[in-house]
């Protein structure tokens, strides 16, 4: 058996005439997940008060407990419960620090009277994960570094303090820019 963890994302859109239900629903699925083997978590909510999208991201012990939740029984009565008000749902399987070499899903998919699932293509080996973001961290650092050199007192500062500054001015400018970037220039090599 698989020992990598398993996580889903759900998109779902839910009529909002009947949110009440859609609340009760969603956690009776939880709790019945929560009685399966290899279930390891799950969080949802709502994309605002007065949204007809949900979000939610549950977590299996491997894809063989996943696989098993998702043919069992309880599951498929669940889900036949929220046939009223869900209107459509899309799903994704996710595994490792992939989605930061994926573009995020938007929009609504609409999906008649059943449920989509994606499954996402396999992350890129941990190596080619660690070089793609090693190409797009150290230019930069490096960048920064130089920058900050004729700074005055910035060579002063205790060696926390510089670390410190450092990665809160370049982790959103790693996640927003520099990584979106890099993984799109490399995409052919991540996927090979």
């Amino acid at each position: 058996m698989s020992s990598v963890p398993i996580t889903v994302s759900i998109r779902r859109e839910v009529d909002p005439a009947r949110i009440s239900e859609a609340t009760a629903w969603v956690q009776t699925g939880v709790n019945l997940a929560n009685k399966h083997p290899g279930f390891l978590g799950s969080g949802w909510v709502r994309a605002g008060e007065d949204s007809q999208l949900w979000h939610m991201l549950y977590r299996f012990a491997s894809v063989e407990t996943l696989d098993a939740w998702e043919q069992s029984p309880e599951r498929t009565w669940w889900l036949s419960m929220g046939e009223g008000f869900v209107r459509s749902e899309h799903a994704r399987r996710r595994t490792g620090i992939e989605g930061w070499f994926d573009e995020p899903a938007t929009g609504s998919i609409r999906v008649p009277d059943a449920a989509t699932v994606e499954d996402a293509p396999p992350a890129p080996p941990r190596w080619k994960q660690a070089v793609t973001i090693w190409l797009g961290f150290f230019p930069v650092n490096l960048l920064f570094s130089l920058a900050m050199t004729p700074v005055p007192g910035w060579g002063e500062l205790p060696p926390w303090l510089r670390v410190l500054a450092t990665t809160v001015v370049l982790t959103p400018v790693m996640t927003y820019w520099v990584l979106p970037w890099v993984t799109r220039a490399l995409r052919g090599w991540l996927g090979r």
